[in-house]
């Protein structure tokens, strides 16, 4: 045995098909190595009383005696983990043994039945405060997680975010201007404000300025005149000056003075624009940190789940109420709400107020209806009259032709 069995095991070492010879038919070099080996079966026999030598015996069928125990040869049975099929031939056997013992069970009139106990009925009262806790809910999961996709940007801030947005709620205050402010102005009015306004859309359209510049522009100037009487003939002074603060404090790279004078004809010398810049910072108390509408507008945007259409047709509706004078009465928040919510309707989006942009607005439709008829008002009327400066640039293809959008005049029924 030692001898064969060496050769055996050796040649074992060797891949081997069913029939127990390598390669064969494949000329000299498998006749040769045929004669020196047995077939798996014979090797297995040899190891009379240990197990089979793993990995070369054949897997025993699940029906013969020899997978348990070799009842001829006398060898003990090696407790061995249950593969795959077995644990699958266990399960369906003991699954055909209870279907077997159900066949056998008495067959029970549904009339003679009776529980073993009786149940008492719910209270009425129980049964709503069920349902009242099952609406909460799912009025609870209606809300989304916004700022889920963007927890691994540190650029979003999410775990400050909440918190950055009630402080600017609080703070919008400070931002806002008293509504009939206009009246304190012995020598200009409301129409000269929004002729002014509307210049100075273009003005920041032609320079291709960030969005923030133009609010924290238009804000300026309210602030500014709400406290400080001003000529005429220095509006436009006034205008140019807070368009070049704001680029101060949003631009990268902020306009230079001269190109400030040159789109205003001229009207006015650098040294008058650098007094009136030392005037308007002084009398705002060099406080330029204010939350506009425009901050508002990119969480009420993200809350509402916008696509670019309705994004650009937003910021349309929104500038419109820049240029007028009777919407100081709204604060930033409600004019960006009021804007995303007039923007879902303009595109057919009606009743779309949801749980999630009512929780992150912390207005409800009812409160922003106000605000979005006149809105609405504003849209259908932007391209008459002379202030046509916002409708022309929401009119060009890099604004998706935004203006010409029908309005949601159902809005105005409501």
């Amino acid at each position: 045995m030692a001898g064969g069995d060496e050769n055996c095991i050796g040649g074992g070492l060797r891949p081997a098909n069913s029939q127990g010879s390598l390669m064969a038919g494949n000329g000299k070099a498998a006749v040769g190595i045929g004669r020196t080996r047995r077939a798996l079966s014979a090797i297995n026999q040899n190891f009379g009383g240990a197990a089979p030598y793993p990995g070369l015996n054949k897997r025993p069928k699940l029906h013969e005696p020899s997978a348990i125990c070799n009842e001829n040869l006398q060898i003990p049975v090696v407790n061995r983990p249950m593969t795959r099929s077995m644990k699958l031939a266990a399960q369906m056997a003991s699954q055909q043994k209870k279907d077997e013992e159900q066949k056998n069970l008495p067959i029970i009139d549904v009339d003679d039945y009776k529980p073993k106990e009786s149940f008492p009925e719910p209270m009425l009262e129980e049964v709503f405060m069920d349902d009242e806790v099952e609406m909460e809910e799912a009025d609870e999961g209606l809300i989304l997680d916004i700022d889920s996709v963007d927890k691994k940007d540190p650029l979003a801030v999410v775990e400050y975010i909440d918190d950055l947005y009630a402080h600017y709620k609080k703070a919008e205050g400070s931002s806002c201007v008293p509504v009939d402010y206009m009246s304190t102005q012995f020598d200009i009015n409301e129409s000269m404000r929004g002729i002014l306004v509307d210049w100075l859309i273009e003005v920041h359209y032609k320079f291709e300025l960030m969005q923030e510049t133009l609010y924290l522009t238009v804000n300026l100037i309210d602030r500014f005149l709400a406290i400080q009487p001003v000529v005429r003939k220095k509006l436009q002074l006034v205008g140019i000056t807070a368009l070049l603060l704001a680029c101060k404090y949003e631009e990268v790279a902020s306009p230079v003075v001269e190109d400030l004078i040159v789109i205003s004809d001229m009207a006015y010398k650098r040294r008058e624009v650098l007094e009136m810049e030392t005037l308007m910072v002084n009398k705002l108390q060099f406080n330029l940190s204010v939350p506009t509408a425009y901050v508002f507008m990119r969480r009420f945007l993200k809350a509402a789940q916008c696509d670019d259409k309705m994004e650009l047709l937003a910021f349309y509706i929104i500038e419109l109420c820049l240029v007028e004078y009777e919407m100081l009465k709204f604060p930033p928040s409600m004019l960006a709400a009021a804007a995303v919510f007039t923007s879902q309707c303009t595109v057919g989006k009606a009743n779309q107020w949801s749980k999630t942009s009512e929780r992150h607005t912390n207005y409800s439709e009812h409160e922003l209806m106000e605000c979005s008829k006149l809105m609405v008002e504003f849209h259908n009327n932007a391209a008459t009259g002379r202030l046509t400066g916002v409708y022309r640039k929401y009119s060009t293809s890099k604004y998706g032709y935004a203006a010409k959008s029908e309005p949601a005049y159902f809005l105005l029924d409501s």
